[in-house]
């Protein structure tokens, strides 16, 4: 895949989502499918759930070849702060609105009190093409309780804006293992689950997101090798990503 325009050399992803949803985990994830082999680009931590571990604007790419031949896969994903109930917490929702529109410069540290402004030294005034997003996509974990109200708010908001925009929506379901024991026994029946689907339906009834436009994924986290099942429903949420991500450079 490359993108059909002169002036967008990489296809950019946002990934959104509360806090513990696992949005560096999935890009980890997608690293080790695309290299064949384990990764870690996105720094995660496993300790504490419920606190924000990435908090700066970072912009992952994907080696592909080595030595003299090495280049980068024309896919991008951009980590952000996580999404906590309540106000003055996480990340605020307008800095996710002005990174769709590419605004936020590479290395911009949140501040969930105050988000970013024209005067911040963060702010990039001038996007290009290839700065703005292409494709919006939100984390969520299945073995999540109720999504607070507060949260479903600000993402409600962010949709809003993404919608104006004409950006692609998806949501990545994570944790599928953890959630189900039929699937934590056997990841192929995914599908197949009874509970795994009702969680896709209540997702869908309160973000607003078609259940065709939401895949069920299982990061790594345990394990030391590469998994065909776990790299399968990876690669048909990249292959996604990157056809709504090109249907969109299309249009603009």
């Amino acid at each position: 895949y490359k993108p059909n325009r002169e002036d967008i050399k990489y296809l950019r992803v946002l990934l959104y989502g509360p806090v513990g949803a696992g949005r560096s985990s999935f890009i980890n994830s997608a690293s080790n499918v695309l290299r064949g082999r384990m990764t870690s680009p996105a720094l995660v931590c496993d300790a504490v759930a419920s606190q924000n571990f990435t908090r700066k604007y970072e912009t992952h790419k994907f080696i592909k070849g080595r030595g003299s031949s090495k280049t980068f896969y024309p896919l991008v994903f951009n980590d952000i702060m996580g999404m906590e109930d309540g106000t003055n917490r996480g990340i605020h929702p307008d800095d996710i609105k002005l990174a769709l529109r590419g605004h936020v410069k590479e290395g911009y540290k949140f501040n969930p009190v105050a988000p970013l402004t024209q005067d911040d030294p963060g702010y990039n005034p001038s996007p290009s093409a290839d700065d703005k997003v292409h494709v919006l996509v939100c984390v969520m974990s299945a073995n999540s309780s109720l999504i607070k109200s507060s949260v479903l708010e600000k993402m409600k908001s962010i949709r809003e804006t993404a919608s104006d925009l004409g950006i692609p929506q998806m949501l990545i379901m994570t944790h599928i293992d953890a959630a189900c024991n039929e699937t934590w026994k056997d990841l192929r029946n995914v599908y197949k689950s009874k509970y795994l689907r009702k969680k896709m339906k209540d997702f869908s009834s309160a973000v607003g997101i078609p259940m065709n436009c939401i895949f069920p994924v299982k990061n790594y986290s345990e394990e030391i090798n590469l998994n065909d099942d776990i790299d399968a429903l990876i690669l048909s949420a990249l292959r996604k990503m990157v056809d709504f991500g090109d249907d969109f450079i299309e249009r603009i």
